[in-house]
């Protein structure tokens, strides 16, 4: 098969990687790539957003699968554009991934049908909002509605904190249109848990749990990121927690979908917080998370394009899909002032030390410049170590990531430190 991801960015990394290793795979061509992709697949030079020189390029070729990658074009209906065409595509069609695309209808979805949530009000108005925000009480948590890169969530430990973050996104409008409708939810006290799921309708399939770490700076302080690290098994979390979210919020949310003429094909994301009161959702993302995806696909061990082609074919419920149980640990090596404005084009030395390591290095924001690999964006690289347990996975993992230089690099030292402490 000729394969097409859509991306350029880490998640898009992982794909092309664990694509590569099927023998259903013949060429694998990435719109548009980075300079770690280019190793494995063709890097074609079309933005995620251009649909049209997408399907062109696609039929040129022929492309016989296309896989998604970023949360933009699934919100844009990429894939209802790609299906028009005759094209197989894999991913959500757009009224099914507006449980990603808007944070509002999401929470509207989840009272409708019963599933753990928090308690919330939305708001389009500012001085509304603002002034139902001075009846609440601190820590709070303000969402604009729609896509953010993974940052247009706030939790604000103070209310000045939340009065500024409200201001900056109804009136600064610091995340464009996607801060025109807002979420003022309570904050959940727990532990995180990411469970990402290969979906068909009502037929879920959940992967290995992960746990994502969102706050730039060790002990989970500072700015929320796009992740600065996960991994993966969560051996500090009961499985039967893992079932219970499985049963009571990921299964109960792909049939709401269907009941609402919302058929969900492709991987859903369960944002999730275990509170005394059992597993609740923060956010539900209608694609692989990033960097999820870079610690639970080195442990899948069926053909991943076996699975995308079950689900393609209305046969995910009878394929036996296997997992490793290895762990993985993932380091992201972010740009100096990330998430803030950051520099670009800085040359990046040590990856063939890392990888001679037994890392597997993930690009996200790279570039190839004069024969080098230079820095790209905010986030820069995911290196991902593999043990026979977090302990060893997440040695490795900093060993790599300690062997890798670029000026201004910067990266949380206590990834996974929290199943250690159990």
């Amino acid at each position: 098969m000729r394969v097409m991801v859509i991306g350029g960015g880490g998640r898009e990394h992982a794909i092309v990687w664990a694509l590569k290793k099927s023998d259903k795979v013949k060429e694998i061509y990435c719109a548009p790539g980075n300079a770690g992709i280019a190793s494995l697949a063709e890097c074609v030079p079309i933005g995620v957003d251009r649909f049209d020189e997408l399907i062109r390029f696609a039929k040129e070729i022929p492309i016989d699968l296309v896989v998604v990658g970023p949360d933009d074009p699934l919100a844009d209906g990429i894939v209802d554009a790609f299906e028009a065409e005759n094209i197989p595509i894999y991913g959500p069609r757009r009224n099914a991934a507006e449980i990603e695309g808007s944070k509002i209808f999401m929470k509207h979805l989840l009272k409708k049908y019963g599933i753990p949530t928090a308690q919330y009000e939305t708001f389009t108005d500012y001085e509304q909002a603002l002034a139902y925000l001075r009846g609440q009480s601190a820590p709070i948590v303000i969402k604009a509605d729609g896509l953010a890169a993974g940052k247009g969530v706030t939790v604000a430990k103070t209310m000045e904190e939340a009065e500024k973050a409200l201001h900056d996104m109804m009136v600064a409008k610091v995340f464009g249109e996607s801060g025109n409708r807002v979420v003022i939810e309570e904050f959940l006290e727990g532990q995180e848990m990411s469970i990402l799921s290969f979906v068909d309708g009502e037929i879920v399939r959940p992967m290995p749990a992960a746990q994502d770490h969102k706050p730039v700076f060790d002990g989970d302080k500072g700015p929320n990121t796009g992740g600065m690290g996960t991994y993966s098994p969560l051996p500090h979390i009961p499985q039967s927690i893992v079932d219970e979210a499985v049963e009571r919020i990921i299964k109960p949310t792909a049939k709401a979908l269907v009941s609402e003429g919302r058929p969900f094909r492709g991987v859903l994301f369960a944002g999730l917080m275990i509170t005394k009161d059992g597993p609740k959702t923060i956010e539900f993302n209608a694609r692989m998370g990033d960097p999820e995806a870079q610690v639970v696909l080195p442990r899948l061990e069926t053909d991943l394009v076996d699975i995308i082609l079950a689900s393609l074919n209305g046969r995910l419920g009878e394929l036996d899909i296997r997992w490793s149980g290895e762990a993985a640990v993932c380091v992201i090596l972010a740009s100096e002032g990330y998430p803030g404005s950051y520099p670009k084009g800085r040359e990046i030395e040590g990856l063939a030390d890392a990888e001679a390591q037994g890392a597997l290095i993930f690009h996200a924001g790279t570039a190839s410049r004069d024969g080098a690999i230079v820095t790209n964006g905010g986030r820069v690289l995911g290196v991902v170590g593999r043990g026979r347990g977090i302990a060893e996975a997440r040695s490795r993992a900093y060993e790599a990531a300690d062997a890798i230089r670029f000026e201004g690099k910067h990266y949380r030292t206590d990834i996974a430190a929290k199943a250690l402490r159990g």
